[in-house]
């Protein structure tokens, strides 16, 4: 069974940083893509970033293009997704989710492992 945790959330400043992780137990990942996703409070949850965790593969919402990057550690079993110039908008509980690699990433109902989720805060 795949296990996820999040961390690395937090507050931060309108222009400010944060790097979230999320470690991975439970299978070996290489026909697995990995993603990120948001909730704000009253809207639904949706796609930030994924990342193929074989060939490393990468695709990005277009409102974080060019400001988050996702990467992976394959020793470590473990995702990062790299948030920079935040904005308020950005502000949501941040959740990683894991699915065979096959197939569209971008919704969430194809995902069947998910993480607990991290709170992320930028002020204005």
């Amino acid at each position: 069974q795949v296990q996820l945790v999040e961390s690395g959330g937090g507050l931060v400043q309108a222009g400010g940083s944060l790097r979230l992780s999320c470690a991975a137990s439970g299978r070996t990942f290489t026909s697995y893509a990995m993603g990120w996703f948001r909730q704000a409070p009253g809207k639904e949850r949706e796609f930030v970033a994924a990342i193929i965790w074989g060939s490393g593969s990468t695709d990005y919402a277009d409102s974080v293009k060019g400001r988050f990057t996702i990467s992976r550690d394959i020793a470590k079993n473990t995702a990062y997704l790299q948030m920079n110039s935040l904005n308020p908008e950005d502000t949501a509980v941040y959740y990683c989710a894991a699915k065979h690699y096959s197939g569209s990433y971008y919704y969430p109902t194809t995902y069947g492992s998910w993480g607990q989720g991290t709170q992320v805060t930028v002020s204005s």
